[in-house]
């Protein structure tokens, strides 16, 4: 049975509307796409959408009691939830240099989270 889905692509700041029209899982059709980046990130986002993991860890003596993180590259949707309850078991030490890795391999991803800012140490 055929299923029409729609996607707002994010490749360009066109913002495309585009209509993926899928039959039990098959791709058919991508209409609607100025361009080839369009096609490509709805027929991405259809089969294995991945996002950017952003969030925080807790630091020991640090200037302030959280350190913002995010994810290298995007990492699978589904698994956003369960990285982030991964994250909450995890404390850094101050200081911290912008980059640096806070915690390598999530959940087997082979993405590093790195701390989003530097922080320093309370004097």
């Amino acid at each position: 049975m055929k299923k029409v889905h729609k996607f707002t692509c994010i490749g360009c700041p066109s913002s495309c509307e585009i209509e993926l029209t899928e039959d039990d899982g098959k791709i058919l059709e991508a209409a609607g796409a100025g361009c080839k980046i369009g096609k490509d990130y709805a027929k991405k986002e259809f089969t294995a959408p991945e996002r950017i993991l952003t969030s925080t860890v807790r630091v020991e003596n640090g200037v302030l009691p959280v350190l913002p993180v995010k994810s290298e590259k995007p990492i699978p949707k589904k698994l956003i939830r369960d990285s982030v309850s991964e994250l909450a078991k995890v404390t850094v030490k101050a200081p911290i240099k912008q980059g640096a890795v806070v915690y390598s391999n999530i959940l087997n991803t082979s993405v590093n989270v790195i701390a989003s800012r530097s922080l320093e140490a309370k004097s």
